[in-house]
């Protein structure tokens, strides 16, 4: 069951989505379970979500996107790409054993899953995270068009490893990527243009 955060109800059903979107995917994160997982009344449904669960899942995803995007960008701003890199694979690494390899990435979820608005909320998501590896690889010194064909692949290959990893059950994927995306951006840094 998922921790009563201070938002109440809407924002507990909101959490849980994502912890099941992560586990299960947006296809069978059903409301019900929504309201188990989150111990929020069952009345507050509608009231909290008068679109469906369409309104529930796109609110997850933004929520998801959000905090990952804020966090990302956190790590982006402490060092130098290679740094940033080893340092997101470290946290999707923690998310995965610490759900036992079960969750995974909820805008993966929400990209594979059925809800229109939350596919292009996951678009708009990966779009932004590319943005943001793109800037951080130019303040590297990488040239601009460069940076942002690595930056996609980056965000790519990372999110490749982490269902890997996810579907493997183990954080190899996630370490081949991740060292050959750090000589990959550290010679890239390194290029005169």
């Amino acid at each position: 069951m998922a921790r009563r955060q201070d938002g109440g109800p809407r924002a507990a059903m909101t959490a849980s989505a994502v912890a099941l979107m992560r586990e299960r995917g947006v296809a069978a994160t059903s409301f019900a379970d929504v309201l188990a997982h989150s111990g929020a009344p069952r009345g507050s449904i509608y009231h909290h979500f008068p679109g469906g669960k369409s309104q529930l899942i796109e609110e997850a995803t933004r929520s998801a996107a959000d905090q990952l995007t804020d966090r990302i960008q956190r790590i982006l701003d402490s060092g130098d790409t290679v740094t940033a890199v080893r340092s997101i694979v470290d946290l999707w690494r923690r998310g995965l054993e610490g759900t036992d390899y079960v969750a995974g990435c909820p805008i993966v979820a929400a990209a594979l899953g059925t809800e229109a608005s939350a596919r292009d909320l996951a678009g708009i998501s990966f779009a932004r995270w590319t943005e943001m590896i793109g800037a951080r690889l130019v303040g590297d010194g990488v040239d601009p068009a460069r940076a942002a064909t690595l930056a996609t692949m980056v965000v790519s290959a990372l999110e490749g490893g982490l269902i890997l990893a996810q579907a493997q059950r183990s954080a190899a994927p996630l370490d081949a990527v991740v060292d050959e995306l750090e000589m990959l951006c550290a010679l890239r840094s390194g290029d005169a243009g």
